[in-house]
């Protein structure tokens, strides 16, 4: 019997995310958006990934994404 492979496609439980690059849109919703000071859920939301993703991708542009 053949082990079946996870596809993108598939929607069971045990489906992974792909990976999306981030492109200079990307980049550049993120910066415009952590300067107007929206929350770090805010921003992932509109960017359609995940708050940690977020949290990591700001801070290798050195980048704050504090609401104060």
């Amino acid at each position: 019997m053949a082990k079946t492979k996870k596809t993108k496609a598939s929607k069971s439980n045990n489906a992974y995310a792909a990976r999306r690059s981030w492109t200079k849109d990307d980049v550049r919703t993120l910066k415009t958006m952590a300067k107007a000071k929206a929350g770090v859920t805010k921003i992932s939301k509109s960017l359609r990934r995940t708050p940690a993703a977020t949290t990591v991708k700001a801070a290798q542009l050195g980048v704050s994404l504090s609401m104060r």
